[in-house]
């Protein structure tokens, strides 16, 4: 059992909120996942900026410090990529003007092992073990301004309990994964996607959908037809909600055995995992709130 918080604000009002919003969501779903958490924000113009690319990196205990990661990455960047490393919580951020692909080679070649959890132009993602709201707290998320919000609480199940193993699951240019449930077929996936090219960090059997949705969408598959071969593809019980710098989606599995439940505005685009998350969102009295059905995809764009 994980939980699942997602917010897409379509309110330019609204956005200096984000933050504050989504942590009260997240705090509703604690007891769904009290092992870990890890959250996803869109377009915080403190944390990313247009034009240079941001790769979150986890502590994974490798001794990385931001003086030896500017200069390593001074002398293995472009000329002109001159690198800027900073800390939130237990995240530590590094932006350059190069293609996130290049700075993420350039910091893996320096520190093998590293774990690159997020990477992009729009968005920082952040994860942690501990309580999920004092991983919130740590980070600084309740003051955070956005245009999306993705956060999610981990009950490990299948792997262990890592700031590496949360969600979400972050492995191409602003596309972030969150999963409640379980894909029982994930070792013979992520066979065919390894023999197919993919590169995989974890054995997290979510990872396996994070890389099966990106392979798609570099294929030429819009968000809508990936996750709807995913369903063709992965079998298991789950909800999945997925983000990138312009939409949000979600998908339950042919039976929804994972709980979920929308609400929609003129406002924002809400996702939880239980209505009470969704309970103090302003306006939600007159949203439109519903459960999604089994196996339809549901897309916005902002």
């Amino acid at each position: 059992m994980c939980g699942i918080a997602a917010l897409q604000v379509r309110s330019a009002a609204l956005r200096p909120q984000m933050g504050s919003l989504l942590t009260g969501m997240l705090c509703q779903i604690i007891e769904r996942g009290p092992d870990s958490a890890g959250m996803a924000v869109y377009d915080n113009p403190d944390l990313v900026t247009s034009g240079l690319a941001t790769l979150s990196v986890l502590d994974t205990g490798l001794g990385i410090t931001d003086a030896g990661l500017e200069r390593l990455l001074g002398e293995s960047l472009p000329a002109g990529g001159e690198a800027r490393v900073r800390e939130i919580g237990d995240t530590t951020l590094i932006s350059a003007q190069v293609d996130a692909g290049t700075l993420a080679d350039a910091v893996s070649a320096g520190y093998p092992g590293i774990v690159v959890a997020g990477r992009g132009e729009h968005v920082t993602v952040m994860k942690s073990v501990g309580n999920p709201q004092d991983v919130a707290r740590r980070h600084g998320l309740e003051g955070m301004f956005g245009t999306q919000g993705l956060s999610h609480t981990r009950m490990a199940t299948e792997s262990a309990v890592t700031a590496a193993g949360s969600h979400p699951f972050a492995v191409a240019d602003d596309l972030c994964l969150v999963h409640n449930g379980s894909f029982s077929n994930h070792a013979s996936v992520r066979r065919e996607l390894k023999r197919l090219g993919v590169d995989f960090d974890s054995e997290n059997d979510t990872e396996v959908g994070a890389r099966y949705v990106a392979h798609r969408l570099a294929s030429g598959d819009d968000l809508e037809t990936a996750l709807t071969n995913l369903g063709k593809v992965l079998d298991g019980f789950y909800t999945l909600v997925v983000t990138t710098a312009t939409s949000m989606a979600i998908v339950r599995d042919p039976i929804a055995c994972k709980p979920a439940i929308v609400a929609e505005s003129a406002e924002y685009v809400a996702i939880a995992s239980e209505f009470r998350a969704l309970a103090h969102l302003p306006g939600i009295e007159s949203a439109r709130i519903f459960e999604p059905e089994p196996g339809r995809v549901y897309t916005w764009d902002l």
